[in-house]
């Protein structure tokens, strides 16, 4: 396994403030005058990583994360049934970051992200290419419809017991919709009760196919899933954007992989990824003659499996040697 740098405590930590009322909560690690990169984090909704920093030589690199709107410590929470999540898209994301960007005063920086991240990070950097110094991704998604019909319905081919239980959650009423829209109108029901019991069999569902290690259901969910706070926040946000999916072109990404032309990056995929399934990372790294692709042939979804961290570790390191 790989021996990732020591865990690290920010520096600084604030808040941006939005013209809409909504309050982004950022925190800056590292070196202050090392490389900025900007990380990141997945889900929707799964909030700022100690692990995700680990990958950095603090020495090295000036780390900039923050919590997206509606979720971590950022607010309004999307776990306050108040919040109809109207001002949560991911054109609000892309002018949250570079709201942050200019309050930071950096002029271009290292993109790293993960999962829903690296669909995050692959808008931004079309959008912002000349703010974009290179890209690195692990867990490969773009968000297109076949990967979320796949996330929520595909994958019963590989998990059929964690699926039925996962379809079954869903009240009779409901069963007619795509599973993303059923949960979605679950999870903002106006009983309380509805919204968390939601909350919980969308993570459950997510959380047997993360690893490409055996998982043991609820006795295998990540500490944080064990919230129900955050657990609601999370699938609510999952949901919305899904929904929504996520307010993209359908092959948006990939279309327009041309405006990345003069970005290097490097895609680390794991092989046994069943939540990004390979075929995204390898049908972009054909689009994207800058961008590296790394397959990580025993490594599924978590950036924690087997080789994962190794790889972008090395991945990281290339820019670090780049002026």
């Amino acid at each position: 396994m790989a021996r990732l740098f020591p865990h690290s405590t920010p520096y600084h930590t604030g808040f941006l403030d939005r013209a809409d009322g909504n309050r982004i909560f950022f925190a800056l690690s590292g070196n202050p005058q090392g490389k900025p990169v900007l990380l990141l984090h997945g889900g929707p909704g799964s909030g700022v990583s100690e692990c995700a920093r680990r990958h950095f030589d603090p020495a090295v690199w000036h780390l900039i994360q923050f919590d997206q709107r509606g979720c971590g410590k950022s607010t309004p929470s999307a776990a306050d049934f108040a919040n109809t999540l109207s001002d949560n898209t991911t054109d609000h994301l892309l002018e949250d970051i570079e709201a942050l960007r200019d309050m930071l005063g950096v002029g271009r920086w290292l993109v790293f992200g993960t999962s829903w991240g690296a669909t995050l990070g692959l808008v931004y950097a079309q959008a912002f290419p000349l703010q974009t110094q290179g890209i690195v991704l692990a867990g490969v998604t773009t968000t297109r419809w076949q990967e979320i019909n796949w996330l929520y319905n595909g994958m019963r081919l590989f998990l059929p017991e964690a699926h039925r239980r996962f379809i079954a959650a869903i009240p009779g009423h409901l069963r007619d919709l795509h599973p993303v829209a059923a949960y979605h109108a679950l999870l903002n029901d106006s009983d309380p009760g509805v919204r968390r019991k939601a909350a919980f069999d969308w993570h459950l569902w997510e959380a047997g196919s993360i690893s490409a290690e055996t998982q043991n259901g609820v006795a295998d969910l990540p500490e944080r899933w064990r919230d129900p706070v955050f657990t609601l926040a999370r699938a609510r946000l999952c949901a919305h954007y899904f929904q929504h999916r996520a307010w993209l072109d359908d092959r948006q990404i990939i279309d327009n992989a041309a405006r990345l032309d003069n970005i290097p990056g490097v895609l680390v995929q794991g092989r046994l990824d069943l939540q990004g399934p390979p075929t995204t990372a390898y049908e972009l790294s054909q689009a994207w003659p800058a961008s590296k692709l790394v397959m990580v042939d025993e490594a599924g979804h978590s950036t924690g499996d087997r080789g994962m961290a190794e790889a972008i570790m090395t991945a990281v390191d290339r820019f670090a040697k780049t002026a």
